[in-house]
């Protein structure tokens, strides 16, 4: 490893309290004193006072993770979303206009305005349409656009890598070893079978309960972190329950109020097996990467034991086992339909200009074991 990239990462490691109090002042901000390190494994994240008695939000980045374009390209995101309509919380400009800098340390950081909501463990049947018609305007804003820096969720950029790093460095018995890598290309061919029947477009990229605040304005969407082109059913499979039979009406409230401003094919979801086993091997990689962090064994003490790896295994396994279950229809079989069907409802829902004005508003008349806390890295709960 780059010895530069070492003593960066030993910063990072050993950030101090006044090491971001220096960051705020430097930057014409005029601190209290108080500061309080939040719940965040991937980023180092404070809230600190100001003399004013507000607060404001220093994020601080783990160097080598994303380049300053790619943090810029997220930062740009989140204000088009705003300049959209969406309820979203943009980093605060710096003197310079910009919303990154970076000390002699290397390490990038930004500063965000603290936001009050709270995380909703579950949502009610009256959030449900809100939520839905919010992530249909986040959809009608972002679609037209690529990313030009971001990693998309694809086999090459994102899958295979991971897969890679695990098989190179996960210290699997060779036994084990064989068996995790003949699953996980089974993961990826059901990727490669279906992705094509999926639009692939700009997403949240992490799109949990976690990254949805409430507060006194509403619902506000959070931690743009993992944006990147990639399936747009990516931002469902993390917020709604799928495989669960008693939640398919809850699910269909959320899809009837997406509808209302965006169109969708529900036969798409039949992606969300094979996604969902990406997300555990990158996931697995994620944390075998930061394993000289020393936060990451304290977090994770059965992390790359025979056990943890076997259950990998079985976790992936029961994945492609239940892909046939699903209720939803085949997707060559929807495609032809949905096509003919969807067209005008599709030229009249995106570009709406007044969709994303009344997203938050009141519903119209129109019709494994893995926990948040493990799967989600960034999560930052109360």
């Amino acid at each position: 490893m780059n010895p530069k990239y070492l003593s960066t990462n030993t910063s990072f490691y050993n950030l101090k309290p006044d090491h971001i109090l220096d960051r705020l002042d430097k930057n014409g901000f005029n601190t209290s004193g108080h500061i309080l390190a939040l719940n965040s494994l991937e980023n180092r994240v404070y809230r600190v006072g100001l003399e004013d008695q507000s607060n404001v939000v220093v994020k601080c980045y783990r160097p080598g993770r994303w380049s300053k374009e790619q943090i810029q390209e997220e930062h740009d995101f989140i204000l088009e979303l705003q300049k959209g309509g969406l309820q979203v919380l943009p980093p605060l400009p710096f003197a310079n206009g910009s919303t990154i800098s970076t000390e002699d340390d290397g390490i990038p950081y930004s500063i965000w305005p603290l936001n009050t909501g709270r995380i909703v463990e579950e949502f009610s049947s009256a959030d449900l349409p809100i939520i839905g018609r919010m992530l249909a305007t986040l959809h009608n804003i972002s679609d037209g656009k690529s990313t030009k820096t971001r990693i998309p969720i694809s086999l090459q950029d994102y899958a295979k890598p991971a897969l890679n790093y695990i098989l190179q460095n996960g210290n699997l018995s060779s036994s084990l070893r064989k068996y995790y890598e003949q699953i996980a290309m089974e993961t990826f061919q059901e990727y490669e079978n279906l992705e094509h029947f999926v639009p692939f477009q700009r997403i949240h990229g992490d799109c949990h309960k976690g990254n949805i605040l409430s507060s006194k304005d509403g619902f506000v969407f959070i931690d743009f972190d993992d944006h990147c082109m990639g399936p747009i059913v990516q931002d469902f499979w993390m917020l709604l329950p799928f495989g669960d039979e008693s939640s398919v009406q809850e699910r269909q409230i959320f899809l009837e109020a997406y509808k209302e401003f965006r169109p969708i094919n529900e036969s798409w979801f039949r992606l969300i097996p094979s996604l969902r086993g990406i997300r555990y091997i990158y996931y697995s990689a994620w944390i075998l990467k930061r394993w000289e962090d020393p936060s990451f064994p304290n977090a994770f003490p059965h992390f790359g034991t025979e056990e943890y790896w076997e259950k990998e295994v079985r976790d992936l396994e029961s994945l492609l086992a239940g892909r046939e279950d699903s209720n939803f229809p085949s997707l060559k079989e929807a495609e032809e339909k949905f096509s003919q069907d969807e067209t005008l409802d599709q030229g009249e829902a995106y570009g709406n200009s007044e969709s994303n004005d009344i997203a938050n508003s009141v519903p119209s008349k129109k019709k494994p074991e893995i926990t948040n806390k493990d799967l989600f890295w960034d999560w930052e709960g109360d």
